[in-house]
């Protein structure tokens, strides 16, 4: 089963692809520079509030160092591309010559019509949210916002050109952890679904992967212009950052997840 993947360039990103590499699939890999870890405030904030969006994108980067360190890109063939570049005849010609059975993408921008048409093999996206409630982007933010951090989580679907819209192949949810922070839940979804997805993998190879399910509803497709700095004052000004305490402590009550699994089972509430 060879596996070429298309992965942005965050920690995150890099943990996924050598999970991968670790379990004899990767191929090739193509990285995505994406936006910087730790942006600058944008300069219309007052001060309070640049003071935390600064504090919310360093923890983030805190976070993910504590949790993937900075992980050495696989030795494998790869390919270094920007957003506009993603989708050029580059990046088509670096794919045709390997023809693999697998296309991986996660953390990159929409893949082209062209290009998603011209692979011929089985094609998955990773997307850090539980489709189809949580769709889009920032979607290991809202559930906490939401005052819903147990449907924080990950879902492995099939790339089609609607956005995370694919059949689900699999998900994982967050284990909710005392202490843990928004970025800490995020990066602790982000570790689960990487130790399942070699065994997903094994199963396509084996033949014995469940049918993919479809997304009979439609959910919410989160933007980017949805998410505004003033969103971050709900998580560390009236909460500390400590909303998974207060799910844990019964504070904080609702729906938990239901999700699509290949094997065995996953609740927030697996690990405590």
């Amino acid at each position: 089963m060879d596996v070429a993947m298309l992965i942005g360039d965050h920690p995150r990103h890099r943990h996924i692809a050598r999970t991968v590499a670790e379990a004899g699939y990767l191929e090739r890999l193509i990285i995505e520079r994406r936006e910087e870890h730790v942006p600058e405030p944008p300069d219309d904030l007052d001060d309070q509030l640049s003071q935390l969006y600064s504090r919310h994108f360093a923890r983030r980067a805190e976070a993910e160092k504590r949790f993937f360190g900075d992980p050495d890109l696989p030795d494998c063939d790869h390919l270094e591309v920007d957003e506009r570049s993603l989708n050029s005849p580059q990046t088509l010609s670096f794919l045709d010559d390997m023809e693999p059975d697998l296309l991986i993408s996660y953390g990159v921008h929409k893949l082209s019509d062209s290009l998603l048409n011209r692979f011929e093999g089985v094609a998955w996206n990773i997307h850090g949210g539980l489709s189809p409630e949580y769709r889009g982007v920032i979607t290991h933010f809202w559930p906490s916002y939401l005052l819903e951090p147990q449907m924080t989580g990950m879902t492995l679907h099939e790339l089609t050109p609607s956005l995370d819209a694919g059949p689900i192949v699999h998900q994982t949810s967050a284990p909710m952890v005392r202490g843990d922070g928004l970025h800490d839940l995020a990066c602790r979804t982000v570790a689960t679904f990487s130790e399942e997805l070699p065994r997903v993998i094994r199963r396509l190879e084996t033949n014995e992967l469940r049918s993919p399910e479809p997304q009979r509803q439609t959910g919410k497709l989160w933007l980017s212009t949805d998410w505004r700095p003033d969103h971050l004052r709900l998580i560390y000004d009236v909460y500390d950052d400590q909303i998974v305490d207060r799910y844990l402590d019964g504070v904080i009550r609702g729906r938990e997840p239901d999700l699509v699994r290949q094997f065995g089972r996953n609740t927030p509430n697996d690990i405590l």
